[in-house]
């Protein structure tokens, strides 16, 4: 099933590019939060597993992929993506949505449970949880804060090779797919990040406590999905969200790093479970 791309006007004007996979709407839909600086199209292998009988959405988040940017790198951060994201669930009439957020998009799936309970019906969780691992944050801010301007694709899937952290890239289509959603040729022709690199500045501010939002799950099932050599999201925190939440299903996927791509042997029969059992 192939997604149709949409372009959503935000609060304060800023367009919002939306991916729709319409399935229909038999079930309640499912809308997928990417990671910090991913974009919607992460989603175009793990939407199928869920689409038959249910919309199911994504996006960019503003400063990303095809959304507008914006010269207040605020606008970037937590509290303005929760509000976009509420604002699309609202134009796109959507309720009693599940959601799967992989690492930041997890954040924000604790945000919307805060803001909006009464719109969730289940949370998906991917490798993130309330405490970071300092040094995948620290990654995290070097990677999100660097244009290597790159002079090819396949100079990009070498690059991403060398600096990521373990995936379950299994093809060179694969880690070519990859390099294509995380770098684009831009005037130069060279290959740049498809975000705005100014995002890396509002990862300078020390972190909140983000426990109290992941108690703002307790009203909804949840799915932890654990990549088992993860620096983000690391053993201590699994067994601490546990013991808060010992009804919490959880899933390691094993030799995977920040993050899972959701669609390897490990977890994807138990997230299209999950997720129809939501229902």
């Amino acid at each position: 099933m192939e997604p149709l791309t949409r372009t959503l006007s935000a609060w304060d004007g800023l367009p919002l590019c939306v991916r729709l996979w319409d399935g229909g709407n038999r079930l309640p839909p499912v809308l997928c939060l990417p990671g910090l600086v991913r974009t919607g199209a992460d989603f175009d292998t793990v939407a199928p597993l869920f689409a038959d009988g249910r919309t199911v959405v994504s996006l960019d988040y503003a400063g990303r992929g095809g959304s507008g940017r914006s010269s207040n790198v605020m606008r970037y951060g937590p509290e303005a993506c929760v509000r976009d994201v509420l604002d699309i669930c609202a134009a796109l009439h959507l309720s009693n949505v599940a959601i799967v957020g992989t690492s930041f998009g997890g954040l924000l799936a604790m945000g919307v449970a805060a803001a909006r309970p009464a719109l969730l019906r289940g949370v998906v969780l991917n490798d993130v949880g309330p405490d970071i691992g300092s040094a995948g944050a620290d990654f995290v801010r070097d990677f999100v804060g660097l244009d290597p301007a790159l002079r090819s694709l396949d100079a990009c899937v070498t690059y991403l090779k060398k600096r990521l952290p373990p995936l379950s890239l299994a093809s060179d289509h694969a880690w070519r797919t990859m390099a294509a959603l995380t770098y684009a040729p831009g005037a130069d022709g060279r290959f740049h990040p498809v975000w705005d690199i100014a995002i890396a500045r509002l990862l300078r501010r020390p972190p909140p406590d983000l426990w109290p939002l992941f108690g703002a799950l307790a009203h909804v099932p949840v799915l932890l999905a654990h990549g088992a050599v993860s620096t983000l999201l690391l053993p201590e925190t699994v067994a601490a969200m546990r013991a808060r939440r010992p009804d919490m299903t959880v899933v390691t996927v094993p030799g995977v790093g920040h993050a899972p791509i959701l669609t390897e042997d490990a977890i994807r029969d138990t997230l299209r479970a999950f997720v129809a059992a939501a229902d």
